[in-house]
């Protein structure tokens, strides 16, 4: 009928159909700086590469890389990532995010007065 409400049948955004694809056109390129605007429609990421060791205002981060995609899309990629971060950190322990943690081990840093 064509006013039923049709339940999905799986609301796992892993679990939806595979599909085959054709990866011969494929680039790679590393990413290890990401902006975000969202419109009503849709999410915009742009990448680029820092290369700057230490923050700095003067220097832009050259943005590279452009992907525009639908609320839709970018809840199943969340989902995705998600998945694959927990995988991850299931097997490696959890990805600490603040650099000064990682590189004291969760102890603040020392300060420099003597």
């Amino acid at each position: 009928m064509a006013d039923e409400i049709r339940t999905p049948e799986s609301s796992n955004p892993l679990q939806q159909q595979q599909f085959t694809a054709d990866a011969s056109a494929v680039t790679t390129v590393y990413t290890n700086a990401c902006r975000c605007n969202a419109m009503p429609e849709e999410i915009i990421l742009d990448f680029g590469l820092n290369t700057s060791l230490a923050p700095n205002p003067a220097e832009p981060v050259r943005l590279t890389h452009r992907i525009v995609m639908n609320f839709y899309t970018a809840k199943r990629l969340m989902g995705l990532l998600m998945h694959v971060i927990k995988l991850h950190e299931d097997s490696f322990g959890v990805l600490e995010l603040d650099f000064n943690k990682r590189m004291r081990g969760g102890k603040p840093p020392v300060s420099a007065k003597h």
